[in-house]
Parts: C-alpha cells; sequence; structure tokens
C-alpha cells in the first residue's frame, strides 16, 4: 500500500510540483496551503508523513508539529526551512520532528529523506517522539565550544568510521585538504577512545627543521647539541598513555622517519644525546594532505612507516562537498563569533546564505571560520550583509581564470645540462607557482589557495627547488 503523505505550505506552486514529483514515485500525496487547512486534512484522515513549511501565514511549522504530534505520534513530521532558519528548524527536532529540509528544494533530495525516514523502525520514532526536548541519536548535530558534527551524508559517513575505530588502538592515517579540521577529528577519536582521561599532544611536522624534529618528538638532554641548555621532555614522553597526533607527517626527513620507526617497533626511545632508553605507550593519529602511498612509491616517505601508520585510515570530506552543512557551521561560528566579540547579530542575510552555498571554499573549514568572524567584526547589529564578505566570495567566478597551465616551453632545461624528465617537472611546477604568486602580489595564503595546495606545502616547493638550484 502506497504511503499517504500530507504537504502544508503557502507556495501553491511549490506544493504541485513536489506533489506529483512524489506521486509518480509511489506515494499518495495530499496538499494543503495553510496551517489550519492542514491541520483540518490530518483530523479528518491519516497521514504516514507531514510535510510542513515553517514559515505558514496563520501559523508557524513548530506548533503544526506540536498539534500533529499529540494527535498521532507516530507520524513522520519533516519541516521546510529557508537557510536563515537553520538554528530553529534544529530547534523543532527536539519536538519531535524527523529532520529538516533546506529550501531551494531538490526533488531526489526529499525523496531521499522520505526513504530515510520510512526506514527506520515505528518504535525508534516514537521513542523519539515521546521524548521533548531530547534529539535523536540519527539526527543529532553535537555541538560543544570546540566543534560541530554535521548531517549531510559525507559528515555521517565519517563519524560511522569514528565510531568504530576509535575504541581500537589502531594507528590512523587522515587525509585531507588543509583546513577540513584533522587536529579536531582526531581529538574526537582520542575522546572516544578508552585513553581519552589522557593527554591528547599534537605536533605540527610542517614547521619543524630538520634538527629540530628529533628533539621535539623525543626530547633531548642537556648538552646535547649547542642551545640545548637544559632536559627537555618531547611531544613521546607529553602523549604517554594517550594520543599523540602529528599533522603534516610527509614532511618529516628520511632519517626522522627511520627513529620513528624505531620508536613504533620497539616502543621505547632515548632523548637526544642521551643514552636511557625510556618505554612509551601511545597511540598514533596522523595527518597529511599527500597521500602516502604516493609519498613512499616517490622515495618520500619510508614504506615500512607507512604500512605502521596504515591501521585504519579515514578521508575528510571538504567543505565544497558537505553543502548540508554550511548552514549549520554558518550559524556555529556565527555563534562563536558573536561571544568573542560581544556582538548583537540577528544572523545572515539569505543573499549571503547563497554565497556561503555556491562557494567552493578552497581552505575549508578554517577558512569559513575567518570568514564568518571577519563579518561579524564589520557587522554592528541586525544581519550579516554580502558587503562584509572578502572579495573571493562575492566575486568566485573570478578566481577561476586565474589558475595558470604552463606551456611546454616554460619547462626549459638550461643548454648544456643533461635532459631529466623530474627536473623538468620540477621546474614546470615552480613556474606555475611563481606565475600565480605575482598574480596575487606574492600573496602565499592567497596563491596556495588557488593553487589547490596547503601554505606549507607551497613553502617546501619553493624552498626545495630553490636548493636544488644552488
Amino acid at each position: 500500500m502506497n504511503k499517504r503523505l500530507l504537504i502544508i505550505d503557502d507556495d501553491i506552486d511549490m506544493c504541485t510540483l513536489l506533489s506529483r514529483f512524489l506521486s509518480r514515485h509511489g506515494y499518495e500525496v495530499e496538499t494543503a496551503h495553510s496551517a489550519a487547512k492542514g491541520l483540518q486534512k490530518f483530523k479528518e484522515s491519516s497521514f504516514d508523513i507531514v510535510l510542513c513549511d515553517f514559515r505558514l501565514g496563520d501559523k508557524d511549522g513548530k506548533d503544526v508539529l506540536v498539534e500533529i504530534k499529540a494527535q498521532s505520534p507516530q507520524t513522520i513530521v519533516l519541516i521546510i526551512t529557508g537557510y536563515s532558519d537553520i538554528k530553529t528548524a534544529v530547534d523543532v527536532i527536539k519536538l519531535g520532528a524527523y529532520d529538516y529540509i533546506t529550501k531551494p528544494l531538490i526533488p531526489d533530495e526529499v525523496l531521499n529523506v522520505l526513504k530515510a525516514s520510512l526506514d527506520q523502525p515505528e518504535d525508534e520514532r516514537q521513542k523519539v517522539s515521546l521524548a521533548p526536548g531530547k534529539k535523536s541519536s540519527k539526527k543529532q548535530a553535537v555541538l560543544n565550544n570546540e566543534y560541530l558534527v554535521g548531517e549531510a551524508g559525507t559528515t555521517k559517513e565519517l563519524y560511522k568510521q569514528i565510531e568504530i575505530v576509535a575504541p581500537t588502538n589502531y594507528s590512523i592515517i587522515l587525509y585531507g585538504e588543509s583546513g577540513t579540521g584533522k587536529e579536531v577529528i582526531a581529538k574526537t577519536i582520542h575522546s572516544l577512545s578508552d585513553r581519552k582521561d589522557k593527554p591528547f599532544i599534537a605536533m605540527d611536522c610542517g614547521t619543524l627543521s630538520r634538527e629540530l624534529a628529533g628533539s621535539e618528538l623525543f626530547g633531548h638532554v642537556k648538552g646535547a647539541f649547542t642551545g640545548a641548555l637544559s632536559d627537555k621532555e618531547g611531544h613521546f614522553e607529553m602523549a604517554n598513555g594517550g594520543t599523540l597526533f602529528l599533522d603534516e607527517v610527509a614532511n618529516l626527513s628520511i632519517d626522522i622517519q627511520a627513529s620513528l620507526l624505531r620508536v613504533i617497533q620497539e616502543r621505547k626511545f632515548k632523548r637526544v644525546g642521551g643514552n636511557k632508553e625510556m618505554p612509551v605507550d601511545v597511540r598514533i593519529i596522523v595527518a597529511s594532505n599527500e597521500n602516502l602511498q604516493d609519498a613512499y612509491r616517490k622515495g618520500k616517505f619510508r614504506e615500512d612507516l607507512y604500512h605502521r601508520f596504515n591501521e585504519f585510515s579515514i578521508n575528510l570530506p571538504a567543505l565544497r562537498n558537505r553543502k548540508k552543512d554550511i548552514p549549520l557551521f554558518a550559524d556555529f561560528f556565527l555563534q562563536k563569533a558573536k561571544t568573542e566579540l560581544n556582538r548583537d547579530i540577528d544572523g545572515f542575510e539569505n543573499e549571503v546564505m547563497e554565497m556561503f552555498i555556491n562557494y567552493s571554499w578552497p581552505g575549508n573549514l578554517r577558512e569559513f571560520r575567518n570568514v564568518v568572524r571577519r563579518s561579524v567584526l564589520l557587522t554592528q547589529s541586525g544581519l550579516v550583509s554580502s558587503s562584509t564578505l572578502p572579495w573571493e566570495i562575492t566575486n568566485p567566478t573570478a578566481l577561476e581564470h586565474n589558475t595558470y597551465v604552463p606551456e611546454e616551453t616554460s619547462a626549459a632545461i638550461p643548454s648544456g645540462k643533461p635532459i631529466d624528465l623530474k627536473d623538468a617537472a620540477t621546474k614546470a611546477e615552480y613556474d606555475a607557482i611563481m606565475k600565480v604568486l605575482k598574480e596575487v602580489n606574492f600573496n602565499k595564503t592567497k596563491a596556495a589557495e588557488i593553487l589547490k595546495i596547503d601554505r606549507k606545502t607551497l613553502y617546501n616547493k619553493i624552498k626545495t627547488y630553490e636548493e636544488s638550484m644552488t
């Protein structure tokens, strides 16, 4: 028997189009163009699902939800919202709504949400409906002072993997573009593990020189090298019993990688310049925006160390692939910025939210957070307007023409030097980097975004080329 669905929305055209689409997919659909008419239809007949707009002329969708749940707790209610209503829409989930769908409506997305809601066992739906004020664990957008867990499909898959691997002692590789929140994910894994009451220590390998990496990882004894004026505890010692997170691990030199491998194998280490072996028990999580398997094939990373780390790997989705999460993160960053800057801001103009959703976010969540903080700083009250946004967001198509593809002649090798394909590729890459740098007045952060690489990777590539020319 076909499932019966009631659409309550004062947009007659939308009701008509959605009704026809869902009818073609096996639903028995009725429509109502006001809250009063919708509630009357619901009283006169039974429906499996109600799809209700949040903003109705005669009553809020929240009030409709409460009345429907009072009459029929098992009925699935989905709320339609505008992007600026996300915070309110999340609140209605506490009152028993199964989910919310944001405008503009995408028919296939509506269909997927309907199927997901019907796939959930009825007794689970009733548990949620009979517990006002408590979010469904399935739909929970986890909020705390540090991070938010979104609702997009890729996000759900990400946290499903985290829940599986967190209780183990597996070493993990986190892959993801710059700004996707790799350290946040590492902290989340740590907090869900048996080591949660022990230290979580993070180390950025991308900023360390070859000389300092060993000292930072393993510590040193007084007099081990010039400037070692006292004994120093390394990151392994600080993380003992807990979790050590190594960001941009591919930047470690080969000799440090060898030392790291020995520590992982033997579970003991020596401080630089010391003779005493110290036992250590740490779980290691590493992060890289470069594929470590490709790195070891190129000779840049030890294959045996890669396999030690690769007991489990997780790919973090880019923000542009989590569009459903963008309104949630916008509100999350807004609330934090309001508190930080003591601003009374009501939200974002619809135009601003559309720009957020359509922008590619090369800097991902880190860039998004900074954009929101900047906009809040420039807004005294009311709604955040597009005038407070950076140029690249209000003019997204302009950046597309800045990407430089070098011509074959740009990779010319100096006369008299034997032809080496590796040298030619390096020269072409360097030319492309310098071309973009000139176009952005040598703003390395902007250049890295256009080239779609991490800023530290950009620095390293420039340094590597310049060293090869000396």
